[in-house]
């Protein structure tokens, strides 16, 4: 039983797990709501009654105003009661107080909570599909009520413009840079999180006489002036410089690069002719025309923007702007500040059609095949959307498949277009046009596509995203999750449908979603495990058991020490840093897990050494092979213990038994025994590791002669090995 006196569709998304554990277990349960101050939203009814074991009533008269949920398990009953609505705010993220009591039906509180239920529940009325049109014109006129007020709020606010927490972080970021003389910086912030507006923030700190904002498309140059002229107001004469329309003589010009980068109009301009320079979507900034325009003009202040920086395509993104990162933010920060609407992800299972399951290369035919598009079609109407008016878009994995499905989408009373790189800006425009209108004869319902949309693109009012195409890219997958994500007027959240099938990269889902990039197996693992727990605010993350085991056997089976991915990621850390990283560089900075480097090439000195020339020949066999082995005996975290011990010795020349005991007793409280400190010194000395040689295990201390630590009673000294390899500047910066 469960009793709340507001209900909303959020909290449908968060008991979606359990109502489908109560479905296929065949529980029956009740659930009784509230028509108080008639917040209790009709779409959170509407998809209730898709289960038929569960009776649902509302309480129309009266003063009921209780919140709580009652569970029976054999003779026991779990009563959880307080003050949280059935709400994702109210049991995710409020501070509210409830209470959990374990009792029999004999206890007097469970026996009066009963009583009291079934009272209320005989009383409410029933809710149906006819009830719950009655209610929603009711709803609606209430609704369009606060909207008004709502909306005459917000546009006294507008003329009040001010950054949000994160724009004042950046800005004051900003501001050092300069003090420090610094004339470029990058700003790194996922989208949605008001680039553009903190970008106007500090034009107008910096207050240029002239001013460029450099974009792709003429649309967003046009949004971006808008922007811009809400925080600057009408001081600065500002014009578009685009296409026909060039307005040369404005002080502060939008443009789009293809304009710009032309010789004829690029030569209009002196090199010092802008002040203030901005470069949008900087990912791009390895473009010809992009490199044109950063090697040609000199401002004193340049500004490179981008949600995505690891995009470079083998350019150094980083370097172009002197390594100087104003400012970071990815998904999961902008979602804990509450920059962006809260998502419902579901990873379903993709059917089998004709008997085979749909891979990475299914034919086409298996792809459009009509039992997969009553799937689709079946999926997206029982997880929905927020407000039950669908504004949706589809990602697929090719042009072709994007048509078809549209089509077929279209055919079966959904409205939808195929959008393609072979459509113009203004076929786009319209399209998007139609898909947020409120016009019942132009709305369009679904957008199906490939990869126009993965950035540049704003339409706040999307509220689903299904997702038909395997994940082969952790960035794309978060950048098409992006789309969804912005806040709009009466947009509560998005949901997302991810159709899994057998894919050999499913890995990655968990990758994107929770932001962990270490591609390390175990901690992609705890994460499949921690379901919604590691997701920020009100957002949920829910997987069908099927898909799950996918994923669990996609982590399973996938290679996270390519050394293609490898070399990648340590250039572009390399980029991001401006110097070789080192194997703490990529755990501060959140990068691959190093100890993949490690298990590649034996120690992270060999990787180096492969990749940068200055790294060659610095270190003797007999060098290398100690990293080798400390690398993988010593330093694999499994034994703190020997970690300390080499640590203070390296810091002091010696340490002793007591020491170590204290050292590791403070900081972990953890009481070392003798026996187990005899433990680690023999195997800081390699006496317990063992090496193949003719088919004979032998042991490697006796086969190298390796010695690194010494006792002398109660001290731990250095031994010859490790004396003399640490004269060597190089083994010890790896060492």
């Amino acid at each position: 039983m469960v009793f709340g006196s507001v209900f909303n569709h959020k909290w449908c998304c968060n008991a979606y797990k359990f109502v489908k554990r109560i479905r296929e277990n065949k529980i029956q349960g009740k659930i009784v709501v509230s028509q108080y101050q008639n917040f209790t939203q009709p779409e959170a009814l509407k998809r209730l009654l898709q289960f038929t074991n569960i009776q649902l009533k509302m309480v129309v008269r009266g003063d009921f105003h209780a919140k709580g949920y009652l569970f029976k398990k054999g003779d026991n009953y779990n009563l959880i009661i307080g003050s949280s609505n059935l709400t994702a705010s109210a049991l995710c993220s409020n501070k509210e107080w409830n209470l959990k009591v374990v009792a029999t039906k004999q206890g007097q509180l469970i026996f009066d909570t009963i009583r009291e239920f079934r009272r209320e529940f005989e009383d409410a009325e029933l809710v149906t599909m006819e009830f719950i049109a009655t209610y929603e014109e009711i709803y609606k006129a209430q609704k369009d009520f606060f909207y008004k007020a709502k909306h005459n709020k917000e546009e006294v606010l507008k003329k009040i413009i001010k950054p949000n927490s994160m724009q004042t972080e950046a800005l004051r970021s900003l501001i050092e840079l300069r003090m420090q003389n610094k004339n470029k910086a990058l700003l790194i912030s996922a989208t949605g999180t008001g680039k553009t507006f903190l970008s106007a923030f500090d034009v107008k700190e910096f207050n240029p006489q002239k001013f460029l904002f450099v974009v792709h498309r003429t649309t967003i140059a046009s949004d971006a002036m808008n922007s811009y002229r809400q925080v600057l107001g009408q001081d600065k004469v500002m014009g578009l410089y685009s296409g026909q329309q060039k307005a040369k003589k404005a002080d502060f010009l939008f443009s789009t690069i293809q304009t710009i980068a032309m010789d004829d109009n690029l030569n209009q301009f002196d090199k010092q002719h802008f002040d203030y320079i901005v470069i949008d979507e900087t990912h791009r900034a390895g473009a010809a025309t992009y490199q044109k325009i950063l090697n040609y003009f000199e401002p004193k202040f340049l500004l490179g923007m981008t949600a995505t920086p690891e995009r470079t395509d083998g350019f150094d993104i980083f370097s172009a702007f002197d390594y100087n990162i104003a400012y970071e933010i990815r998904l999961h920060r902008a979602l804990e500040e509450e920059l962006l609407c809260n998502f419902h992800y579901f990873g379903v299972t993709d059917i089998t059609v004709e008997g085979k399951v749909l891979e990475e290369n299914s034919l086409f035919n298996l792809l459009t095949a009509d039992e997969r598009v009553n799937n689709i079609i079946e999926k997206a109407e029982f997880y929905g959307c927020d407000n039950g008016c669908v504004r949706g878009l589809v990602f697929c994995s090719s042009v072709e498949e994007s048509e078809k499905l549209a089509s077929e989408f279209d055919r079966r009373g959904y409205r939808s277009i195929s959008l393609s790189g072979k459509h113009d800006e203004s076929v786009r425009e319209e399209a998007i046009s139609r898909l947020g209108s409120t016009e019942e004869t132009e709305k369009i319902d679904y957008i199906f596509t490939v990869d126009i949309f993965n950035e540049g693109i704003d339409i706040p009012k999307v509220n689903q995203i299904i997702m038909l195409r395997p994940t082969q890219s952790a960035i794309i997958f978060v950048q098409q999750l992006g789309r969804g994500l912005r806040k709009a007027v009466d947009k509560e959240y998005v949901t997302v449908i991810d159709f899994i099938g057998n894919y050999n990269s499913s890995f990655l889902i968990p990758i994107a979603l929770y932001g962990n990039t270490s591609y390390n197996k175990d901690t992609l693992r705890k994460l499949m495990r921690s379901g919604s727990n590691l997701i920020p605010g009100a957002s949920t993350v829910d997987f069908d058991e099927i898909s799950r085991e996918r994923i669990f056997e996609s982590i399973d089976q996938a290679k996270m020490q390519a050394k293609k991915d490898l070399v990648k990621d340590y250039e572009l850390l390399k980029y991001k840093i401006g110097k070789n990283p080192m194997m703490m560089d990529f755990l501060e900075h959140g990068a691959r897990d190093p100890q993949l480097y490690v298990d590649y090439s034996k120690s992270y000195f060999n990787f180096m050494a492969d990749r940068e020339v200055k790294m060659k020949n610095q270190l003797s066999m007999r060098a290398k092979k100690i990293l080798e082995l400390l690398s993988n005996e010593i330093a694999n975290t499994k034994r703190i213990e020997e970690v300390i011990i080499l640590q203070e010795i390296m810091k002091n020349g010696y340490t002793t038994r007591m020491a170590i005991k204290s050292i590791i007793f403070d900081k972990y409280k953890v009481v070392v025994s003798d026996d187990t400190l005899g433990s680690c010194v023999r195997n800081i000395n390699f006496n317990f590791v063992t090496e193949n040689e003719n088919k004979k295990l032998i042991s490697v201390r006796e086969k190298y002669n390796l010695n690194m630590i010494s006792e002398d009673n109660e001290e731990l000294l250095y031994a010859q090995d490790l004396q003399e390899s640490l004269k060597n500047k190089i083994f010890t910066v790896f060492f």
